[in-house]
């Protein structure tokens, strides 16, 4: 499948104008490029189908072709020296149609597996590269949605349904010509009939394809709420609300039931119409037929042969109902999968022209604006200037813009105003992956594989020698209970990492970064799960790792970065302070009170904070309460 025609990967693919509101043809025609994708490597096993089709199908006619033979030649006539022959002819037939559709089956069905395999690969790679704007708008369970449950059934696309269709028409083809020449008046009425069932069935579809459509949307729905709830059952339990996501999660299961009885209403619908097909068809050709036989126009025989011919020609039609609602559900499907799919990924921006080498590590923001939605601003003129080696810090109250500006330090978003520069290189026009190479990030939120620790650890390099990963876990402690476990390092952590404490989750993040071994490095609340005695050690091993890096720190604890080499005080999506901890403590402004309040019954506080600063020798004194 394409992708990147004249749409981005920041917006949500649900706003795309409903599918159900556009006429079929024209579903189509925006469908068929991505189908002949699925086609055209495929061109030689489908030729090789339809040839088996044509086998079965052509072989399906020996029977009633001869039952005339046997009514009229060897019961009428007495010939009874046909008998064997016909017998013969018809025990052939069945067993070459018989291997003709087992080898059909088996080669599509396992053809069409693949081609699920296949779509699930491409999907994934696709969403794994799309930018994080995407992500932001749309839920996991939805995206699980396309990739596992959306490409089910495309494989009707190529496999037994198309087959299917295609050797019924043949079949019908075959049967009317075989028809026509028995009785023309029989033949055409009852065409008459089936093309009325037909029509009726193409606006039958019309009704239905909707609701395939709602359908992929609200099992989406419904997945990504249970794939959430799953993930914070602690969250759940604490808060003792079992019963309300039980609630939650029946009323989506209620309205993915409605919606199957909206179809399942109209599939009955559509079976009992076939059912009536089949009584007005077979009545006109008994009264028809009889006539016909009474006044010799046609003998038993042909008409014992056109009944099973009808038979023939009917029973595609019929089969419609079922073939036709497969493919309404894979197109369904293969629409939702094909919005996807036409999200430019990130690394395919067309400003994205120039491969950085080596970086030095100098980040430079130039007035940089930016926002998540049109109309509102979450950073406003951010300027500031980050030499190589060197540590800055941001600092402020939750929702002041820390975690946007290192997500723009990160290249997870682009800003709206302003440029971004990396060893004066503008970071907009960088191609993502040569820059991310050498970032590396622990962020607020610890996320652990459900893989061992070494897995964990080596995800950053995963070529790294055992040397490597050793320095890193004992440099950011990892060692200290890794070393304890029975399995060592090789010990499954479990679903993001529920098997261990938060700090050593966190320890196993900064091992991470820490092996990376970055030209920039982002610390987000890195030790903000460590107890002291830990955070005093790892911080130890953080100093050692930032030696020469350029770092950027975002701290709610203020004592870790005293000896940042510019602090950022962050309101509102504005710097309102900067400077050392010593220049912005002798100050005396927001960073201040920050610090003074944080660390009201800190004692070390009053006796000395850093060289040079006025230090205030009580918490009155600091212009605090009295404890």
């Amino acid at each position: 499948m394409g992708h990147g025609e004249g749409r981005t990967g920041n917006r949500n693919d649900q706003s795309a104008k409903p599918a159900g509101k556009r006429p079929t043809s024209e579903q189509l025609r925006d469908l068929w490029p991505d189908i002949w994708d699925l086609v055209r490597p495929r061109r030689g096993l489908l030729s090789v189908g339809f040839l088996l089709i044509c086998i079965s199908r052509t072989c399906g006619f020996v029977l009633p072709i001869s039952s005339r033979y046997l009514f009229d030649n060897v019961i009428e006539k007495h010939q009874v020296d046909l008998l064997l022959k016909l017998t013969l002819a018809v025990l052939s037939a069945t067993a070459i149609q018989g291997a003709a559709t087992f080898a059909l089956t088996q080669l599509l069905s396992i053809e069409g597996q693949k081609l699920i395999a296949e779509l699930r690969r491409k999907v994934q790679q696709h969403v794994g590269r799309l930018p994080v704007t995407y992500y932001d708008a749309n839920k996991t369970g939805q995206l699980v949605a396309r990739i596992m449950s959306d490409v089910e059934g495309v494989r009707n696309v190529i496999g037994t349904g198309l087959i299917d269709f295609v050797g019924g028409l043949l079949v019908a083809i075959g049967s009317f010509i075989l028809l026509l020449r028995i009785s023309t008046l029989m033949t055409l009425l009852a065409l008459g009939v089936v093309l009325a069932f037909g029509l009726a069935l193409t606006r039958a579809f019309k009704t239905i394809r909707p609701i395939f459509r709602e359908r992929g949307k609200i099992n989406a729905e419904v997945t990504g709420r249970l794939t959430e709830s799953l993930g914070g059952v602690r969250v759940i339990k604490g808060y003792h609300a079992e019963e309300r996501e039980a609630t939650v999660f029946a009323e989506g299961v209620q309205r993915l039931l409605n919606n199957v009885r909206k179809s399942l209403t109209a599939m009955s619908v559509m079976s009992l119409s076939a059912t009536v097909l089949m009584g007005v068809v077979g009545s006109i050709v008994m009264y028809l037929g009889a006539h016909n036989m009474l006044d010799g126009s046609i003998t038993k025989g042909q008409y014992m042969e056109f009944i099973s011919l009808l038979a023939l020609m009917i029973a595609p039609v019929v089969s419609v109902v079922n073939i036709g609602t497969q493919i309404s559900e894979a197109l369904a499907g293969l629409e939702r999968t094909r919005q996807v799919m036409h999200e430019r990924p990130e690394d395919e921006d067309p400003t994205r022209t120039r491969e950085i080498g080596p970086i030095r590590g100098e980040v430079v923001f130039d007035n940089v604006t930016f926002a998540y939605n049109p109309d509102r601003d979450v950073l406003h003129s951010i300027a500031f200037t980050s030499q190589p080696g060197t540590v800055t810090a941001f600092v402020g109250p939750s929702g002041s813009g820390k975690s946007t500006t290192i997500g723009l330090i990160s290249a997870f978003y682009k800003p709206t105003g302003g440029h971004i520069y990396v060893d004066g290189i503008d970071l907009d026009s960088v191609k993502l992956p040569s820059f991310r190479g050498q970032l590396g990030v622990v962020l607020q939120e610890t996320f652990l594989f459900d893989g061992s620790i070494r897995d964990n650890v080596v995800f950053s390099r995963p070529y790294a020698t055992e040397e490597e990963f050793l320095a890193a876990c004992r440099i950011a402690r990892v060692d200290e209970f890794a070393e304890k476990l029975d399995e060592k390092y090789d010990t499954i952590v479990g679903e993001r990492g529920v098997k261990l404490s938060g700090g050593q989750r966190q320890r196993l993040s900064i091992a991470r970064a820490i092996l990376a071994d970055p030209r920039i490095l982002i610390l987000d609340e890195a030790t903000s799960s460590l107890d002291s005695e830990s955070e005093a050690m790892i911080q130890e091993g953080l100093s050692h790792l930032m030696k020469g890096r350029t770092t950027f720190v975002i701290a709610h604890r203020l004592s870790t970065i005293r000896k940042a080499h510019q602090i950022l005080v962050i309101e509102d999506g504005r710097i309102v302070e900067r400077g050392t901890h010593s220049e912005l403590f002798r100050l005396r402004g927001r960073y201040w009170d920050m610090y003074t309040r944080q660390h009201a019954l800190d004692e070390n506080l009053f006796l000395a904070p850093g060289e040079g600063d006025v230090v205030p020798e009580t918490p009155e004194a600091a212009g605090l309460p009295k404890l």
